[in-house]
C-alpha cells in the first residue's frame, strides 16, 4: 500500500503515472478545481464512512465581539452542531485523535440522530461497524455509547495494535 500524499495535482499525476493503482480524493475539491472529469466513482457514505468531522466547518470569533458572534451564529446549522457533537463524542470515547484511522458519520433524519462508526485494520482484513440512534439532545451520549459498543466488539484490540505497529 502506497500512501498518496501531495497537493491535488501531485496526487492526480501519481495516479496517471501508475505510481498507485487508484486514489481517493474529495469530489467537492475536484469539482471546485475543474477536475470532475477525472472522477471515476463517487463513493457514498454507505460505501465508505468518512473520517470523523469531515465536512464540518467551524467559525471562531472573539467572545467579546457580540457583532461578529451574532454574524457567525446566524450562519450556524443546528443539525450540524448536533452531528458534530455525536461524532466528537465517538472519537473521545474511543480514546483516539483525529489522526487515527477510525470513521464516523452522524446525520439528523426524521428528528433523530443516526450515528454510524467503524474501526478497522488498514488492510481491511477486519472491520468493526456499529450504528446507534436517538434524540438530538442525546447526541454526545450516543457517541459515547457507540464507542463503548465498538470497543466491546474488539476495536480496543485493533486500536492498541495500531498504536504499537511501526509507522
Amino acid at each position: 500500500m502506497e500512501i498518496l500524499r501531495g497537493n491535488v495535482d501531485t496526487r492526480l499525476r501519481k495516479i496517471a503515472e501508475g505510481v498507485v493503482d487508484a486514489g481517493v480524493l474529495a469530489c467537492a475539491g475536484l469539482d471546485r478545481l475543474g477536475f470532475e472529469a477525472r472522477i471515476t466513482e463517487r463513493l457514498t457514505v454507505d460505501q465508505m464512512l468518512p473520517a470523523i468531522g469531515q465536512g464540518a466547518l467551524a467559525l471562531e470569533a472573539r467572545a467579546a465581539d457580540a457583532r461578529v458572534v451574532g454574524l457567525a451564529r446566524a450562519l450556524a446549522d443546528g443539525d450540524a452542531e448536533i452531528t458534530v457533537a455525536a461524532e466528537r463524542a465517538l472519537l473521545a470515547g474511543l480514546g483516539v485523535g483525529c489522526r487515527t484511522p477510525v470513521a464516523g458519520h452522524a446525520v439528523v433524519r426524521d428528528g433523530r440522530v443516526v450515528l454510524r462508526g467503524l474501526v478497522g485494520r488498514p488492510d481491511a482484513s477486519e472491520m468493526i461497524r456499529e450504528e446507534v440512534s436517538g434524540g438530538p439532545a442525546e447526541a454526545a451520549a450516543l457517541g459515547a455509547d457507540l464507542a463503548r459498543r465498538l470497543l466491546a466488539r474488539g476495536a480496543d484490540r485493533i486500536l492498541r495494535e495500531l498504536e504499537t505497529s511501526p509507522k
